[in-house]
């Protein structure tokens, strides 16, 4: 059996929508500093729809080919419409996700509906930069990309597999002993003796 669907690797080799919007009405970035994740999507809306969705992914092929697909779920959505996509679905969507996929790449629906609370802050009359930080996605718990064990971003060894991570010196974010580099920065990672 194939790691990924057609429709994933369709995805990631072709991605759609890639790219940011300027003057966006809403941003949403969500990212999981174990795996190195990182997400943003921008929104245009037009009469409570999403007239444009576009997406910038750093990340796995994975995380490449979820942000393309919930771009194409999301475009010509009303604003609720586009808050019922969840992860689950864009998985299902895509013909299926590895389960060490699932919460480190899986981020796409979260990052749209930090795009579209952004928007609706901003609506409000909220200053754009509490909003976007008021709808953060908060990882109290990420998945060990080495064994799929259930993490605390706290603990600095996976209990599961033993896979001990390490603070990158540039910039602070965490990556596996067994990165020579920074998965978020490309810094040179300092591995312990």
């Amino acid at each position: 059996m194939a790691l990924y669907s057609d429709k994933v690797m369709d995805h990631f080799m072709n991605p759609r929508n890639v790219g940011d919007i300027p003057g966006a009405d809403g941003v949403g970035e969500v990212g999981n500093p174990v795996c190195g994740d990182m997400m943003t999507f921008y929104v245009k809306v037009k009469d409570d729809r999403l007239a444009e969705v576009k997406f910038k992914t750093f990340g796995c092929g994975a995380a490449i080919a979820v942000s393309s697909m919930v771009s194409e779920m999301a475009t010509g959505k009303t604003l609720d419409e586009a808050m019922k996509i969840t992860n689950e679905s864009v998985a299902e969507e895509l013909g299926g996700l590895p389960k060490n996929k699932m919460h480190c790449s899986n981020l796409g629906a979260d990052a749209l509906h930090a795009a579209i609370e952004n928007y609706r802050a901003r609506k409000r009359g909220e200053p754009a930069a509490t909003a976007a930080a008021a709808h953060a996605r908060d990882h109290d718990e990420c998945t060990c990309p080495f064994c799929d064990a259930e993490i605390d971003e706290e603990d600095p060894i996976c209990r599961s597999c033993g896979v001990e991570f390490l603070e990158c010196p540039a910039c602070g974010k965490l990556a596996s002993n067994k990165d020579a580099a920074c998965p978020h920065c490309g810094a040179a990672l300092r591995k312990k003796a």
